[in-house]
């Protein structure tokens, strides 16, 4: 349910109606637009009677949200959510571009390539420390000694840390990462969403191989229920039946999230194709689409990769791929 209260309304007003609401047992979410105020109110709503609320002098209007999931819904919210890491800003209007290696593989590769990606203009560090692969004789991570030597890099380039969680028992060793990853196969892990909405850390969520993407706003909604409302939603490809490609990017889902959330989005073309050529046209689309950033694979030497190496770009790729970034993304700007 929410309401919208009345312009210029009272603080007393305000109080007033905030007792008669929080004594049903509900929390309230609130929204502050330029001329409006909405309540979202979040629990069991049917134990309010919407007539007798919406005669009280501090409500202008009573609408029910029709839709599962409510703090990530655009009625709950209407403008967009900026999300920000360490300065840095996402959503809103806000593009930055989070760029590192699919895995952290020894210290000198990790801070090379961190350099490499600053001072190509990135604004985040990604590195894999905890790996999911679908083969369990593949190269699953360093674990900790993995975190330990993106923290490193973190020192040396001030550059803040995306890397993905895996389990509620490694989420004691995250406590200097400043954006958790939940990747795509674990997007319905209910219990590690439940974990990390208790978290204040900005939480990076994949979309599923196969998830549609109401079952991924009601992933986000786990995450927010439990109190972290800093959510970035990630699409980074689906499950189809096209076989040329690992997945197909979902571009659609770019306009259809920014009309159903306001939650940031960001775009993984490195994982969507699993090719390293597509990585460019990929990217380039997903900013004339809308998105609020991007995730791309750079590797110092792709070929002797551990992991993903196919998909991963050079950091001269990368290089000249962030110059058309800005570009694009300066054009999109002025254009809308």
């Amino acid at each position: 349910m929410i309401l919208i209260l009345n312009q210029n309304v009272s603080e007393e007003l305000k109080n007033d109606l905030r007792k008669e609401v929080t004594s049903k047992g509900l929390k309230i979410h609130e929204s502050q637009g330029e001329k409006t105020t909405i309540w979202g109110l979040v629990g069991d709503t049917t134990r309010i009677d919407e007539d007798q609320i919406g005669i009280h002098p501090a409500v202008s209007e009573v609408k029910r949200i029709q839709k599962p999931y409510k703090l990530a819904s655009r009625e709950m919210h209407p403008e967009d959510s900026v999300v920000e890491i360490c300065g840095r800003k996402i959503g809103g209007g806000h593009f930055d571009v989070i760029a590192g290696p699919c895995s952290i593989e020894t210290k000198e590769q990790i801070i090379e390539v961190a350099n490499d990606v600053k001072n190509s203009g990135a604004g985040l560090l990604r590195g894999g420390a905890f790996k999911p692969r679908t083969s369990p004789y593949s190269f699953q991570g360093l674990h900790g000694q993995g975190l330990e030597l993106l923290l490193e890099a973190k020192k040396a380039t001030r550059l803040p840390i995306v890397t993905e969680l895996m389990s509620t028992s490694h989420i004691e060793l995250f406590g200097d990462v400043d954006v958790i990853q939940i990747g795509a196969r674990n997007m319905q892990n209910f219990e590690l969403l439940k974990e990390v909405g208790k978290l204040k850390t900005p939480i990076l969520l994949k979309r599923g191989l196969a998830n549609t993407l109401d079952e991924l706003l009601m992933s986000a909604e786990y995450i927010m229920a439990g109190g972290n409302e800093n959510v970035i939603l990630c699409e980074r490809g689906i499950r189809t039946f096209e076989t040329s490609m690992r997945n197909t990017l979902d571009l659609s889902a770019i306009p259809m999230l920014k009309k159903k959330t306001h939650l940031p989005i960001v775009i993984d073309p490195s994982h969507a194709a699993g090719l390293r050529w597509m990585v460019e046209p990929l990217s380039l689309a997903a900013i004339a689409a809308g998105a609020d950033g991007l995730m791309i694979e750079v590797h110092n030497n792709p070929e002797k990769a551990l992991c993903d190496g196919a998909q991963s770009l050079t950091p001269a790729d990368f290089d000249a791929l962030m110059k058309k970034i800005q570009k694009s993304v300066e054009f999109f700007r002025e254009l809308r």
